[in-house]
């Protein structure tokens, strides 16, 4: 009988590259292996032969690029004998966190921003049993009360300040430059907390240092409007965007983001709701994927971009390979309610064939 082939998660993949030892227990919902998929559309209107893919961590176990990290963060929490993990989030961290320890056999506890979490990744987090608390704040209140409790209690903090979480999302960037031969010219990306911006960088830098790949792309990210303190320059105290994800107003990784842009020659910018919701709508009905609105910032970003003129500046010859990489960090069930407020009600139409036909223009 021939042995069956299967991905066995990000971890058994890539285990030369992640900090993990034969004692540590691997706990695994075979995550990664997401498809890199080549956007015709988005390619047609960026032009001048750039290739623009779609990396689509929406098909993660639990919907999100989360799911990297978190198999990371748990196997070692269980490696040193935690009972407990705990997190802060705006919903994705939420789901995964919930899932693993399930998983594992840990308790999970997570704080939730009090009205601010897509319904989705609420539901996600209370079916895996985790212990949901909504705080009267925001994230950034969350995450201070999570640090705090942590520091104190024999509880593992498991958003991305753990280190550990940071060496699994880096594995995606991994899976990109085995699916495309080399590193793209450019990746674009949300940026929330700044933690995805840190660990895509780290995994390109420790893949050129293996030579795996010979050169780095530069890194595009963008924050939305309402929550853009590396833009802006300062914490923002009140962040407001429909893009719960990244609805962050003082980011963990804040600085590793700016190491990021600025080691790899890029930028991080802003985009409207409005934008984002542009973006979002073209991709379901141009490409056929749907996903969150935090994960279609990537895509506004690069059309602003694109508006802007920033490709037609690039010579051709400085172009090594003309890949552009857009990660899009969750599925659009993720916040369903976000999608039904985004399109028309189905029409009713009487039982009758030559009402439907009509309607359909037959």
């Amino acid at each position: 009988m021939r042995k069956i082939q299967k991905h066995e998660g990000v971890i058994a993949k890539y285990k030369k590259y992640l900090p993990v030892t034969a004692k540590t227990p691997i706990i695994t919902l075979n995550e990664g292996n997401t498809p890199l998929i080549y956007a015709g559309y988005l390619s047609g209107i960026i032009g001048r032969g750039f290739e623009v893919y779609l990396k689509y961590e929406g098909l993660n176990p639990t919907g999100s690029f989360k799911d990297r990290g978190m198999t990371m963060a748990i196997s070692k929490a269980c490696e040193e004998r935690s009972n407990a993990v705990m997190c802060a989030s705006t919903g994705n961290t939420s789901a995964s966190a919930a899932a693993y320890a399930v998983r594992a056999g840990l308790k999970c506890i997570v704080l939730i921003p009090k009205g601010a979490i897509a319904l989705g990744k609420l539901s996600q987090a209370l079916i895996h049993g985790a212990v949901v608390l909504a705080v009267d704040g925001n994230f950034d209140a969350a995450l201070d009360l999570v640090k705090d409790i942590t520091a104190k209690y024999p509880i593992t903090l498991v958003n991305s300040l753990n280190p550990y979480r940071i060496e699994g999302q880096k594995t995606a960037s991994f899976e990109i430059c085995d699916s495309l031969g080399e590193a793209p010219e450019f990746q674009v990306m949300p940026v929330g907390n700044a933690g995805n911006i840190t660990a895509y960088w780290k995994g390109y830098k420790e893949y050129k240092k293996e030579g795996k790949i010979g050169s780095l792309p530069k890194m595009l990210g963008f924050q939305a409007k309402g929550a853009a303190p590396i833009v802006r320059g300062y914490p923002v105290i009140n962040p407001k965007t429909i893009a719960t994800a990244i609805r962050i107003g003082n980011p963990a990784s804040w600085r590793q983001a700016e190491d990021a842009r600025d080691e790899s020659g890029g930028l991080i910018d802003m985009v409207s709701d409005n934008e984002i919701i542009t973006a979002y709508k073209l991709l379901a009905a141009k490409e056929g994927v749907f996903v969150e609105p935090a994960s279609a910032a990537s895509i506004a970003g690069l059309l602003k971009l694109c508006r802007r003129g920033f490709f037609k500046k690039i010579k051709v010859a400085k172009a090594k390979n003309k890949k552009i990489v857009c990660i899009l960090t969750g599925h659009g069930l993720k916040d369903p309610d976000r999608a039904i407020e985004s399109i028309k009600e189905p029409k009713v139409v009487k039982p009758k064939l030559e009402a439907i036909l009509r309607e359909i223009g037959y």
